[in-house]
């Protein structure tokens, strides 16, 4: 660790965000070195230094770029760490900086760069969806000989050291009356309203800073940068002694009884350990009453090699901006169907950066109330993204304007934002299902969520900062008045309440090459339209049939899009097509972290007879006998076995 500045990170801004610029942290990725700062996020540091190409897709081993700033990342996996400790499959979005990091890309060979599997997609239209369902089937003495293990061999994604798991791992049991599980604008107003009235509170949030979106934007929340009165808040949380805030732990599961897992990653953000400190908390969380205010999650629009480095969500290029002061590129294009996606061209601008173009397909009436915002930035209505060029990082996007004429901008961003999901996954752990909202283009909750629970802020749809606060407020009140607390009201602060405005667009049909949905998995809008043409019609079928959303994200980025799409080739309503529901874990979780510290001989204790010490003095050897360690037999001298 050093004080230097910012050294070698070209696309890092000499000011602003919510970094430590006053220290250095050296950090390597496939070998070569870089710096970050505290603050970073392994993604946010490599996108700081120029790093675009992190990873390599599964089945056709496209190259792949950072395509978000959170848990939902689909594209930068990598491998933590080197010897026993090595952790696969770890998001570079969510790998918190720090000194020494090791980090390599995988599903790659022999390098990242050149890697010979990319041969697969040159053999695509062979791999097409529920292509392993018709192939390898004669035949069949090859089977055990060749197709299995070239299957074996080509599957997966990462690997581990095959070494004993050197770290310790923990779990513990909390009790409490409301558990607030996010702690964005309604998190936070929720947490703090049950907090005042009496309640016991936990207040879990998988980020290391509390605040969500509030951390990634520009806006005032109570005439405070939205950042600032976060931090104020979380601060009055921590200092109250009925509350327990847990920052790096991510709600995993809800079941019956207000039972809920929630797994706390306690020493992963440092370089080694301290003595006797676990490297992870499986926390199991019995509440009377929940809010969910796990926030909504920004979808892509499909269009021709939007898979390709340099494609990005707007509200992650817009996060990675004003958390981290990092541009993700040096002209970026946006391309957006709702109004929320123009605020990263609003801040890109403001932090004195370039906007390439604003592409948009709504109409110049709709849109009319932003252009003055972005100056002169040239911006293109009724206009759709049709492709970029580039493979390893893009160049050059290609759009059809309102005319139908082809037009290519060089630029080596593209921030797309097709609209916002509500992340509803824990509300479907006791079978819930989402239903369809058309005023935000997305699912919400439906009636049937886990008992006890309630649902605020964008996880319930209310997709402004506004809304989302008093909504939390709301939901707390009720929660804490049905447990007997007395509420105060508590007065919501003045934030940002614009009209949430969205003409859906889930894939662009000039496209000429392939449109991309899920990126991990490799499943294209293509593929859809095969599934339902050989008869899957079911949104289950579909998931099965192309693997959509079986990825370690479990299609949170991919889903809805591909529902819709699959709606409009049935010719029927997405509310008629239905949805997917999700199981836990929300995120992956370690399995050394539900053993816990029961590893070995701990894992299950013996029973021991009242003979056990005198039979070890004879030199028995023991068996397991149930619950029970007895005496075998007993060896004379030189006898190896009996």
């Amino acid at each position: 660790m050093s004080n230097s500045g910012n050294v070698g990170q070209e696309y890092r801004l000499q000011s602003g965000g919510l970094i430590t610029r006053t220290q250095t942290l050296g950090f390597a990725f496939d070998g070569a070195r870089h710096t970050g700062h505290p603050g970073d996020t392994l993604a946010s540091a490599l996108l700081a230094n120029g790093v675009r190409l992190v990873g390599r897709s599964f089945k056709y081993h496209r190259p792949r770029g950072i395509l978000t700033a959170g848990s939902e990342e689909p594209n930068a996996l990598v491998e933590l760490h080197d010897g026993a400790r090595r952790e696969p499959n770890s998001r570079a979005t969510t790998v918190e900086l720090f000194d020494g990091l090791k980090a390599k890309s995988q599903n790659r060979f022999p390098s990242l760069a050149f890697d010979v599997m990319g041969v697969n997609d040159l053999l695509s239209p062979f791999l097409a969806a529920g292509f392993y369902y018709k192939t390898f089937m004669w035949p069949a003495a090859l089977w055990e000989k060749l197709y299995e293990p070239v299957i074996r061999r080509a599957a997966g994604l990462g690997s581990l050291s095959g070494k004993p798991d050197p770290d310790s791992y923990e779990k513990a049991t909390l009790h409490c009356d409301l558990l607030v599980i996010g702690a964005g604008p309604s998190g936070l107003m929720a947490a703090l309203v049950a907090a005042r009235s009496g309640a016991r509170v936990v207040l879990a949030d998988e980020d290391f800073l509390p605040g969500g979106r509030l951390n990634a934007e520009r806006m005032e929340v109570g005439s405070l940068d939205s950042s600032d009165w976060a931090a104020k808040i979380a601060a009055e949380l921590r200092s109250m002694r009925n509350v327990r805030l847990l920052t790096r732990t991510t709600v995993v599961g809800v079941y019956d009884g207000g039972s809920h897992a929630a797994l706390e990653r306690v020493s992963d953000h440092l370089a080694q350990p301290d003595l006797h400190q676990p490297r992870q908390r499986l926390w199991r969380i019995i509440a009377k009453r929940s809010v969910l205010c796990g926030g909504a999650i920004e979808r892509p629009i499909a269009f021709g090699d939007n898979d390709r480095p340099g494609v990005m969500l707007a509200a992650s290029v817009r996060s990675y901006l004003n958390r981290q002061a990092v541009l993700a590129g040096k002209a970026v294009t946006l391309f957006t169907n709702n109004d929320d996606g123009w605020r990263t061209a609003f801040d890109i601008l403001a932090a004195g950066g370039k906007v390439e173009a604003v592409i948009d397909p709504r109409s110049a009436e709709d849109i009319s109330h932003l252009r003055a915002r972005v100056g002169d930035v040239p911006v293109f209505s009724r206009s759709r993204v049709v492709g970029v060029r580039g493979a390893k990082g893009i160049s050059e996007v290609c759009f059809v304007n309102a005319n139908g004429r082809e037009i290519r901008l060089e630029t080596d961003c593209v921030a797309v934002s097709g609209g916002w999901n509500p992340a509803v996954n824990l509300t479907c752990h006791q079978r819930g299902k989402p239903v369809w909202n058309d005023r935000i283009a997305a699912f919400v909750p439906g009636s049937d969520v886990p008992a006890g629970m309630r649902v605020a802020g964008a996880a319930a749809g209310s997709l402004t900062t506004h809304g989302a606060l008093v909504q939390g407020s709301e939901m707390a009140e009720a929660a804490c008045t049905e447990l007997g607390f007395k509420v105060s009201r508590s007065l919501v602060p003045d934030a940002e309440d614009a009209p949430v405005s969205i003409s859906p667009l889930w894939h662009v049909t000039e496209s000429k090459s392939r449109a991309w949905l899920d990126f991990q998995n490799d499943v294209t809008v293509k593929d859809v339209a095969l599934s339902h043409q050989e008869g899957f019609r079911s949104v289950e079928h579909l998931k099965r049939y192309t693997t959509l959303g079986m990825a370690t994200d479990q299609g949170k980025t991919a889903n809805v899009s591909a529902i819709a799409i699959m709606a409009e080739i049935a010719g029927q309503s997405i509310a008629q097509t239905g949805t997917t529901i999700y199981r836990p874990p929300y995120t992956p979780v370690a399995i050394a972290a539900f053993a816990g510290r029961m590893r070995g001989r701990e894992f299950k204790p013996f029973r021991l007879p009242p003979s056990h010490d005198w039979a070890k003095e004879q030199g028995a050897v023991f068996v397991e006998a149930g619950m029970w360690l007895r005496a075998q037999w007993y060896p004379r001298k030189g006898e190896k076995n009996w």
